[in-house]
């Protein structure tokens, strides 16, 4: 399927590895040009060189914790006028609701739900103005349905969530269309780490680890970062804009619920 956004320019948070770079790469595919956000320098820059090499896309790398003001103002110095916008950021630690002080909830916040929201206020006008735009959000499946040990997680995706019900529908008339992803288990290192916590904490290999998960999903699998990425690629494309204010949970089936 042709997405109809060749020649477009996207900003992709937390994009050297995970669902960021799988979100990355399908945008690429499609022939959109690219600029790339992740703490880390190194393993960003490897990603930027890959995309180049395999895509001939244009791709722009910012090395930056967006989580931070003067994160986001070196990003955004260079990400005026995008045309699409997905952010990510990975979540806080896990714990108890006992552990937690007002100092955990505002990392939380300033990560998770606040620095979404600046980047959309900063970059939205200039899609409205043109009358296109889209934003794709990737929060968390604790979103539908909350995960006990992840309350910093389920408490600032919350937030954004609801932010995004109330202004996807007044920019919608724009033309610009702001939905969310939620993953599930995903093939990640984010997934790795769970399991060797559980291969660690039960005498058991990665792998046993891993097939007890995948057990625990009605796919009986962890999804990948390239199918995530087609579905965020078309959450972006021509063909989503009657899309609004949408929350899409990518888990294998794992919530089990009808609506």
């Amino acid at each position: 399927m042709d997405l109809g956004i060749k020649g477009k320019r996207a900003l992709v948070c937390a994009s050297s590895k995970g669902l960021g770079r799988g979100c990355a790469v399908v945008l690429a595919e499609a022939g959109v040009d690219l600029i790339l956000n992740a703490r880390g320098a190194e393993a960003l820059e490897a990603t930027a060189a890959e995309i180049r090499d395999q895509y001939g896309v244009d791709v722009v790398t910012v090395a930056a914790d967006v989580s931070t003001d003067a994160g986001r103002a070196e990003l955004l110095a260079v990400a005026q006028g995008v045309d699409i916008l997905v952010n990510n950021a990975g979540g806080p630690p896990p714990g108890l609701w006992s552990e937690w002080d007002r100092t955990d909830f505002i990392a939380a916040l300033d990560a998770n739900m606040l620095a979404p929201i600046a980047l959309m206020k900063a970059l939205l006008p200039a899609m409205m103005e043109k009358g296109w735009g889209r934003v794709v959000n990737i929060t968390s499946s604790s979103v539908k349905a909350p995960i006990p040990q992840l309350g910093l997680s389920n408490s600032a995706r919350a937030g954004l969530t609801g932010y995004v019900a109330g202004t996807s529908r007044q920019v919608a008339p724009f033309g610009v269309n702001i939905n969310n992803l939620l993953p599930g288990i995903h093939a990640t290192d984010r997934a790795a780490s769970l399991d060797k916590g559980v291969s660690e904490s039960q005498g058991i290999s990665m792998e046993e680890a891993k097939a007890q998960r995948s057990a625990t999903v009605p796919a009986r699998r962890y999804g990948t970062a390239e199918e995530f990425g087609a579905t965020c690629a078309f959450l972006c494309s021509q063909h989503a804009g009657f899309m609004v204010g949408q929350n899409i949970v990518l888990d294998g089936g794992s919530i089990n619920a009808t609506i």
